[in-house]
């Protein structure tokens, strides 16, 4: 019993330090989820709350899990561990019934579970947990009362630091699928094999006032009434690491592709909202800016989801001089956790990332990533007909 009772501390100290984690190293990801479950319940006025309720449930996770591997007064603990997943396995069985959010987000984007399968996970985890509760008075702490509060209180600072680092910089690990070296245009494909969404046709017909539903396969005869026909879909089918992605220019046009397929270095000036913009940095940024302008293997181009006055008005009290675009606001969320960020790719690929209070200088960046660039230009110059000055310009 002893054993089982240490596996079974063990299994589900590790899921809440894991839950814990992945939530704390990515504390902008938790508060976009805190901001979905809000909007989905009418709770909009609770959104400022978002990055503090997130910092505070990855912490707390991250905390309840170390101290019940630790065996730090376990009887007080399981109490808690009891309590808290009770609640959220209730939660979660309300979520996969109603669905209000697709994905409940419980171990961030390190592993996306749809909400019944999230239900499963926490029921199974219930298992362990109750058994913990009912052996809880067989639990014996290995330390003193000093050792369980030096103990708790570095397990809270180790994970306010992790996570603190992450929102002042960028998470220190990135599950999404725009991380470094990840090749944009390749995530975006479909696999001609790939399994294709499935629909069920239905079919409702009323006769004598009895509305009923049938498939095509089953058709009433002539005496029953046509009301309407849907499609339901049975099954998702593949979707792609990476979709919806999209550059647009103000007046509309994509221009997707002729980004992806540069062959020189785009810099991307990422901010889903430029009212909310921190502009502390401007400065480098223009700097920046003005340095790839002088690059002629280097662009630099801004991605918005804001409405075009707020560019305008952004542009104006910045002075800075790159075109603005268009994309999604939920894929630039995705694509960096600052607001504003600087993304670097070339063909395509993602060869860096940077938050605003990282904005590297135009000497670090001929130095780490321009040098490739510096020494085709100088091969190019050197074949017939190549003047090393060719660019392709994106449209305004």
């Amino acid at each position: 019993m002893k054993t089982l009772r240490t596996i079974s501390r063990f299994i589900v100290g590790a899921v809440l330090i894991f839950s814990g984690f992945v939530k704390g190293i990515d504390p902008l990801g938790s508060a976009y989820k805190f901001n979905d479950y809000f909007t989905a319940f009418g709770l909009e006025f609770l959104d400022p709350m978002a990055l503090p309720l997130g910092i505070l449930l990855s912490t707390f996770e991250f905390v309840l899990g170390a101290v019940l591997i630790l065996n730090i007064r376990t009887r007080i603990t399981s109490w808690v561990v009891l309590i808290f997943m009770g609640f959220f396995t209730l939660l979660t069985l309300y979520l996969a019934f109603e669905n209000p959010v697709h994905d409940c987000g419980c171990f961030g984007d390190a592993i996306v579970m749809t909400n019944w399968q999230t239900f499963w996970k926490n029921a199974v985890i219930m298992v362990f947990v109750v058994f913990i509760f009912l052996q809880r008075h067989h639990f014996q702490t290995p330390y003193s009362r000093v050792q369980e509060l030096g103990l708790t209180v570095s397990t809270v600072v180790i994970i306010l630091a992790f996570t603190l680092y992450s929102y002042f910089h960028l998470p220190i690990i990135d599950f999404r699928p725009y991380e470094v070296g990840a090749n944009i245009p390749e995530k975006m494909k479909i696999p001609e094999d790939a399994p294709q969404p499935e629909y069920k046709t239905i079919l409702k017909y009323k006769k004598e006032g009895e509305i009923r539903e049938f498939t095509m396969d089953s058709l009433p005869d002539s005496t029953w009434q046509w009301v309407e026909t849907k499609n339901v879909k049975i099954s998702e089918g593949y979707t792609p690491p990476i979709s919806g992605f999209s550059i647009t220019t103000l007046d509309g046009s994509d221009i997707t592709d002729i980004v992806l397929d540069k062959q020189d270095y785009t810099f991307l000036f990422i901010s889903y909202d430029l009212k909310k913009a921190d502009r502390s940095e401007m400065e480098e940024i223009r700097r920046l800016s003005g340095f790839c302008r002088e690059n002629n293997h280097c662009s630099f181009i801004a991605l918005t989801s804001s409405l075009k006055e707020d560019i305008m008005r952004f542009k104006e009290k910045t002075g800075v001089r790159f075109p603005f675009y268009h994309t999604d606001e939920i894929t630039l969320k995705t694509i960096i956790r600052a607001n504003p960020g600087l993304m670097l790719i070339k063909e395509g690929v993602v060869m860096g990332k940077w938050h605003n209070n990282d904005v590297p200088s135009p000497e670090e960046i001929k130095t780490d990533f321009l040098r490739e660039m510096d020494i085709k230009g100088r091969e190019k110059k050197s074949q017939p007909g190549q003047t090393g000055n060719e660019r392709e310009e994106l449209p305004s």
